[in-house]
C-alpha cells in the first residue's frame, strides 16, 4: 500500500481548461521525489489535489490506500502538509510564533503541546530569532522558512514544497536542501517537490516526475530521468551541466564514471586523473 497514489486523476477547470489528464503518481515512505516540468505542466494543481484543496474531475487520490472524502479530508490535511511558492499565501498572523502555533491550534492541541510543536519547528528552521518578528516584515527566505515551520508544527507524513527555492539566496538554497534532507531520515517523512532548477534534483531526490501539459510524459531514478535528454527538450528542459558536462567527456573517450552532484563529480573527476597517471 502506497503512502500517497493518484490514479487516472483528471481535473477540468471552469472554462473546461484541462490541468490534468490520467495523471498516475506515486509515493512511498521516507521517499524523496521531484516533480519536473514547464510551466503550465500541472504541478501546482497535482500538489493541490494531494490533500483534498482539489477535488478530482475523474480519477482519484489515495491516502494509504483510503480515497480523499469530505469526510476525512481534515485528517487529510494532518497527515499530508503543503508549502505553496508564494509564503505570502499562507502567513498571516501578527507575529511569527503565532503563525506557526496556527495549524496545531486548530488541531485542537493542548496548549503545552502546541507550546512544543511550536518550539521545535523554530528549531529545526532555525528561526528562533525571529519568533516576535511580524511576517511580512521578513525578506523572502525568511518567509519561506516560516511557512514551512508552519506545516512541519502539525507534524504532516508527507511534506509538499511547491517551488521551495523560487526567491531564496544561494545560501538559502543550501541551507534548504541540507534541511529536506534530513527530513526522511530523522523524521521519517516523504517529501515531494516541484523545481525548475534541475541541478538541484540530484541533490534532493530519489525518483523524479516530468509532466507536461497536464500528463506525466516521464518518470524514473535521477539516472535514468537525466539519462533521456529528448525527453527533457521535448518538455522545453535540459539535463543539468554536471552529468551534460561528464557525458561530453565520455564521448570523448574520458574514462570518468557519470556523477549528478557536485561532491560526487568531484569523486568521479579525482579518480580519473588518477587512472591516466
Amino acid at each position: 500500500m502506497h503512502l500517497l497514489e493518484t490514479r487516472g486523476l483528471t481535473h477540468t477547470y471552469r472554462g473546461d481548461v484541462r490541468a490534468l489528464e490520467g495523471v498516475n503518481f506515486v509515493a512511498g515512505r521516507k521517499s524523496r521525489i521531484a516533480i519536473i516540468g514547464p510551466n503550465g505542466a500541472g504541478k501546482s494543481t497535482l500538489f493541490k489535489h494531494f490533500n483534498g484543496i482539489l477535488k478530482p474531475t475523474s480519477g482519484e487520490v489515495l491516502i494509504r490506500g483510503e480515497p480523499i472524502t469530505n469526510e476525512n479530508v481534515r485528517e487529510v490535511r494532518k497527515f499530508v502538509g503543503i508549502v505553496f511558492q508564494n509564503p505570502d499565501d499562507q502567513i498571516f498572523s501578527p507575529t511569527v510564533e503565532q503563525d506557526i502555533a496556527f495549524g496545531p491550534i486548530n488541531l485542537g492541541l493542548d496548549e503545552a503541546t502546541v507550546a512544543h510543536r511550536v518550539e521545535e519547528a523554530l528549531r529545526l528552521l532555525g528561526i528562533e530569532g525571529l519568533r516576535e518578528r511580524v511576517p511580512h516584515h521578513l525578506s523572502g527566505g525568511e518567509k519561506k522558512r516560516v511557512a514551512i515551520a508552519g506545516i512541519l508544527a502539525m507534524e504532516p507524513q508527507v511534506l509538499v514544497l511547491d517551488e521551495p527555492t523560487a526567491g531564496l539566496d544561494p545560501q538559502g538554497v543550501a541551507d534548504l536542501v541540507r534541511f529536506v534532507n534530513r527530513l526522511p531520515e530523522e523524521y521519517g517523512m516523504t517529501v515531494i517537490f516541484s523545481t525548475h532548477h534541475l541541478d538541484l534534483v540530484a541533490e534532493m531526490a530519489d525518483y523524479v516526475y516530468v509532466m507536461d501539459k497536464g500528463r506525466v510524459v516521464g518518470s524514473g531514478t535521477v539516472g535514468e530521468v537525466f539519462a533521456r535528454p529528448e525527453l527533457l527538450a521535448r518538455t522545453r528542459l535540459d539535463v543539468p551541466p554536471i552529468p551534460k558536462l561528464i557525458r561530453s567527456l565520455q564521448e570523448n573517450d574520458v574514462a570518468i564514471d557519470m556523477a549528478y552532484t557536485y561532491e560526487d563529480a568531484k569523486k568521479a573527476f579525482l579518480e580519473a586523473y588518477a587512472r591516466r597517471r
